[in-house]
């Protein structure tokens, strides 16, 4: 069952399926997002306590993400990101390109950006991935968004970026 899966899986990610692959390359770079408005000090005072506020905040996204940048661990933010672009999506043509990209720069063994999930996690994921749906990379979110929350969050409330934030 679990060879099947995977021989599904391999056969979805290597053949295009059709020829849009061909005619609308990847971008390689995401736009760049309009200038986020600073935010006061009482509203990134309320980061410190939930990472779902700082995220939902474009320059406390940014501001997160630039600060993972300069510790060098910026993939499981940038994987967030890119599963709620995912969810977003509602072509299936679009949903299969966009889950062999997040597969293959996040999910796949040395894949450019891996994020740290555990075996299971990651193995329900593939499965998922047999029929992508906008639930295909949930669980693997999850455990992102809980590393960043008990891991990165601290980090970051504890960074002079983000004192200067709340002075």
């Amino acid at each position: 069952r679990a060879k099947e899966i995977k021989m599904k899986l391999g056969t979805l990610l290597q053949k295009p399926d059709s020829t849009i692959d061909f005619i609308i390359p990847y971008p390689e770079k995401p736009e760049k997002p309009p200038k986020a408005q600073k935010p006061s000090p009482e509203e990134a005072l309320q980061w410190r306590d939930s990472l779902e506020k700082l995220l939902q905040n474009p320059y406390g996204l940014a501001s997160f993400l630039s600060f993972l940048r300069s510790e060098f661990s910026e993939e499981n933010a940038e994987f967030w990101v890119a599963c709620e672009d995912y969810k977003k999506t509602k072509s299936p043509v679009k949903m299969a390109e966009k889950a062999k990209k997040i597969y293959e720069e996040f999910i796949q063994t040395e894949a450019p950006k891996e994020v740290n999930i555990d075996h299971f996690t990651k193995a329900v994921t593939m499965k998922n991935l047999v029929e992508p749906s906008s639930t295909s990379f949930d669980m693997a979110q999850k455990r992102i968004f809980a590393l960043m929350e008990k891991d990165s969050l601290p980090r970051f409330v504890r960074s002079e970026f983000y004192q200067e934030l709340i002075k």
